[in-house]
């Protein structure tokens, strides 16, 4: 991609009504825009950033059998009514010139129970999984902390369905490993805790994923024995223990939740009537899991995480581009060196933002910084001269200069490390 081309531009100024520093600096960067509180619309660099942590989901969710659909946004008010959660305060609602009334989906139990009923009887046909990537609203009272906390959001929401609690445990667990899996590959695993939550109406505990950040809005307790967590919420008389080994020497922390898993049990399966037939005729209702991990807050998690004074450091899983090639000077030969190896590049199928605009090499390095793709070559008149490219690495201060012909198996090299 030529950078003369991409729609969206950076910006140095700080924008006046955002605190977080992941819509600080995202905005600035051209990756998102806002268009009202809570509302974000993700440009051309967004995008893909978030097809990326998309795709990790996806590909993780898939591994432990989980087949994709799409759900509706737009929800029946009689299956929200038989649930008693239609008056629930975040349930955004619409109604019609014909004064019909609808739920803008927050969650997706009332929707996901009744369709997996209408083709779901025997217990042959147990257990299976299904998940979505999908956009969710929230009437949220104060929406802030940038793509953190929105109105309008994207959630992959992954729902399972089983015939023993035995079986609802087994997967229950396989999905926590598939969450760590998504957190190793977004850079952020070693920051990220399993944390005992209030399981609500479900169980004695639900389980979140917090992840350690200033920026975050939860308190938890880390017992560094067992490496797991406690949130704040669940603590009670303010003494914090370990559920696992008693521990009370407890760490306490900021955190951002950037998943949760809840065992729904019959909860759901009660209200709709959904029972199957076990092998002796009998009907049992089914029991639910629900396992809940947002994209987008997933991005603006690492967004907080990984960022300097000059902006954003995007972890290679998930950055926009490979390479940011920097072209300096207006010189033919400058211009004709920095083609070739944009060409080589794209044939090699290493994704590339090309910056072949005419501006200053002040400018250009200052929009590098703030984009914060991981590997950066500079091509200039100084460079040329000793047929060699700069290399300089996003997370690093210094650079190094190679031969110009040695670039591209440099950065095929720097791929696969």
């Amino acid at each position: 991609m030529k950078q003369s081309q991409l729609f969206g531009k950076t910006t140095y100024e700080i924008p006046k009504d955002e605190q977080s520093m992941n819509a600080q600096l995202l905005i600035r960067g051209g990756f998102v825009d806002k268009s009202m509180a809570g509302v974000y619309t993700y440009l051309p660099l967004g995008k893909r950033v978030l097809a990326k942590i998309e795709n990790i989901i996806r590909e993780e969710m898939d591994a432990i059998g989980g087949q994709e659909i799409l759900m509706p946004a737009l929800q029946n008010k009689k299956d929200w009514q038989t649930t008693g959660r239609w008056d629930i305060d975040v349930m955004m609602k619409v109604k019609t010139f014909f004064d019909k009334e609808y739920g803008l989906g927050w969650t997706h139990e009332e929707v996901v129970t009744p369709l997996a009923k209408k083709y779901i009887r025997s217990y042959k046909d147990f257990p299976f999984y299904l998940y979505q990537i999908q956009t969710k609203f929230r009437s949220e009272k104060r929406a802030k902390s940038g793509i953190l906390r929105g109105r309008e959001f994207s959630m992959k929401d992954l729902y399972s369905f089983h015939t023993s609690e035995e079986d609802l445990n087994k997967f229950y667990d396989l999905a926590k490993d598939a969450y760590f899996k998504i957190f190793d590959r977004a850079n952020i695993k070693n920051k990220t805790y399993l944390t005992y939550a209030s399981g609500g109406d479900f169980s004695k505990y639900s389980h979140e994923f917090q992840t350690v950040s200033s920026a975050g809005e939860d308190i938890i307790y880390i017992c560094e024995k067992c490496n797991i967590a406690i949130n704040k919420e669940i603590v009670e008389n303010n003494h914090p223990k370990c559920p696992k080994c008693g521990n009370e020497n407890l760490k306490e922390d900021k955190a951002i939740e950037t998943g949760n898993i809840f065992k729904l049990n019959t909860k759901f399966t009660q209200a709709f009537n959904f029972k199957f037939l076990d092998k002796k005729g009998k009907e049992n209702l089914v029991l639910m899991g629900c396992y809940g991990i947002g994209p987008s807050r997933l991005m603006g998690t690492v967004v907080e995480i990984f960022n300097d004074k000059n902006g954003i450091i995007w972890p290679k899983s998930i950055a926009p581009y490979q390479v940011h090639l920097v072209c300096l000077g207006n010189d033919d030969n400058i211009i004709k060196e920095a083609e070739k190896i944009y060409n080589s590049l794209q044939k090699e199928k290493i994704e590339v933002l090309y910056d072949d605009r005419n501006e200053s090499a002040g400018v250009k390095f200052k929009d590098s910084d703030l984009i914060g793709i991981p590997l950066r070559i500079v091509i200039s008149k100084k460079t040329l001269e000793k047929d060699s490219v700069e290399v300089k690495r996003r997370s690093e201060d210094g650079f190094k200069i190679i031969k110009a012909d040695k670039a591209i198996n440099f950065i095929k090299m720097n791929q696969e490390s």
